[in-house]
C-alpha cells in the first residue's frame, strides 16, 4: 500500500501532538475520523504505528523511524506553498543557494547583494556546506545552483568553471614571511600551520601543495573551513595555505598573503543539475556572478591575478 498525503498529514499530526486528540484539533477534524484513518492506514500497511498503554499511545520503533521521512515530506510541501505564495504575489520567487566556504566568504554575497538589487521581491536562500553537503543538496533538488573550490564528479551534476585562481600562504603583517614575495613550502616548515586535515578534498590539495618541503611541515591545527583558518591566522596560531577567493574584498585587513611556489592552481565551479534548466532569476545570478569575476585563462595559461598579495 502506498500512503497518500491524507494519511501522513494525520501520522505527522498524531506523532507531533502525542494523541488523537491532540491531532484532532492540530487538523480541525473528529477524534474518530483521525481513528479510523489511522487503524486503516496501519491495517493496509499491515504494520503496527502506535501502542495503546494505559489509555494513551505510544509510537513503536516503527512509526519513529517513519516519521523522520514523512516530516522531510511535509517539510517539502510547506517550501511548494511558499513557493506558490510567492510565485503569486510577486511573480519572481526565490533562488536557492549553496557554496563551499571560500566563494561563500565574499564572492556569492557580492553576487546575491547585485541580484537583490535587480529583484527587490526576490527571496534568496544561501548556505555554506561542505562538498558532500552541497552535492545532496543540488542532486535533490533542494538547492537551484552550487558554487564550489572543489572539482564535483557526479553525472547528474553539470559542473563549469567559472574562475581561476592559485594557492596563497597567509601570515600576520608582522610575520618573517611577510617579508618574502613568494613563498615556497620550505619556507613554511619552521612555523606551525594551520591546516584543514589531509583526509578531507581540500587537505589534500594543500598537503600536496606542501610536499615538495625536504623539511617536514608541522600541521599544529586542524579546521574544516578556509574563513577559519583565516580567523586563526589573525589570532596569531599559525600561518596558512588557503585558495585566494577567501581572500577577495576587504575580509581580512590584517592578513598578508603571498603566491605559493609552485603554483598550484585552485577553479570555482558553478554546479548546476545537468538535466534541469536553470529558473530567470538564478540565471540572472550566473550571469552577475561571471561580471565579477575574470574568466579563467586557456588552458595552459597562467592563472588570474584577481587579488593584489598586500590584503590592505
Amino acid at each position: 500500500m502506498r500512503l497518500n498525503l491524507r494519511q501522513l498529514e494525520v501520522f505527522r499530526a498524531i506523532m507531533i501532538t502525542g494523541s488523537i486528540s491532540g491531532a484532532a484539533r492540530l487538523l480541525s477534524v473528529s477524534q474518530p475520523a483521525i481513528s479510523r484513518l489511522l487503524a486503516y492506514t496501519e491495517d493496509r500497511l499491515e504494520l503496527r504505528l502506535f501502542e495503546r498503554v494505559r489509555g494513551r499511545i505510544q509510537p513503536t520503533p516503527e512509526a519513529r523511524r517513519l516519521f523522520t521521512e514523512v516530516d522531510q515530506v511535509h517539510q517539502g510541501v510547506l517550501r511548494v506553498n511558499e513557493l506558490a505564495e510567492e510565485l503569486r504575489e510577486r511573480g519572481t520567487g526565490s533562488v536557492r543557494i549553496v557554496a563551499s566556504p571560500s566563494v561563500g566568504q565574499t564572492m556569492v554575497p557580492d553576487a546575491i547583494a547585485r541580484l537583490r538589487q535587480r529583484f527587490p521581491d526576490l527571496r534568496v536562500e544561501f548556505e555554506i556546506l561542505t562538498l558532500l553537503e552541497v552535492i545532496a543538496k543540488i542532486t535533490s533538488a533542494r538547492a537551484d545552483l552550487g558554487v564550489s573550490v572543489l572539482p564535483v564528479d557526479e553525472p547528474t551534476i553539470q559542473s563549469q568553471v567559472m574562475t581561476e585562481g592559485r594557492l596563497m600562504a597567509i601570515m600576520p603583517r608582522d610575520h618573517p614571511l611577510a617579508r618574502l614575495r613568494v613563498v615556497r613550502p620550505a619556507d613554511i616548515a619552521p612555523y606551525p600551520l594551520i591546516g584543514f586535515g589531509p583526509q578531507t578534498p581540500y587537505g589534500y590539495i594543500v598537503e600536496q601543495a606542501l610536499a615538495s618541503s625536504p623539511e617536514p611541515i608541522k600541521v599544529s591545527t586542524v579546521v574544516r573551513f578556509t574563513p577559519v583558518a583565516c580567523a586563526m591566522v589573525r589570532a596569531g596560531a599559525g600561518v596558512a595555505v588557503v585558495d585566494e577567493f577567501v581572500l577577495r574584498g576587504r575580509t581580512w585587513p590584517e592578513l598578508v598573503s603571498r603566491p605559493l611556489a609552485p603554483i598550484t592552481r585552485v577553479r570555482a565551479h558553478l554546479l548546476t543539475l545537468r538535466y534541469e534548466p536553470l529558473s530567470r532569476t538564478a540565471r540572472a545570478f550566473v550571469d552577475i556572478l561571471r561580471d565579477l569575476v575574470p574568466p579563467p585563462p586557456p588552458e595552459g595559461g597562467e592563472p588570474a591575478d584577481s587579488i593584489p598579495t598586500d590584503l590592505t
